[in-house]
């Protein structure tokens, strides 16, 4: 979820995230829960997008990349964010 000039900069340690969980008791949290279907970004299967979780990690913790949200529920995810953080 970092902006792609952290994510690229070597000396920014940090990148935010939002964790996924492909448990779909989570589609009871409400709005600040978004589905990304099985494919999606190179995920193998559904899961949800937890937006009410941003966090940080050490960028030491990634290995690989695994995809991208394609724009439609890059935007969603955009959404879930604003609404978790009460945002406008």
């Amino acid at each position: 979820m970092s902006h792609d000039g952290f994510n690229q900069t070597p000396s920014w340690k940090s990148i935010v995230i939002f964790p996924l969980s492909t448990s779909a008791s989570q589609t009871s949290r409400g709005i600040t829960t978004v589905e990304i279907p099985g494919g999606a970004a190179g995920l193998p299967r559904g899961s949800w997008a937890l937006c009410h979780q941003v966090t940080t990690l050490d960028r030491s913790k990634f290995t690989k990349r695994i995809g991208v949200l394609p724009p439609e529920l890059l935007g969603a995810v955009e959404e879930g964010i604003k609404a978790a953080l009460d945002l406008d």
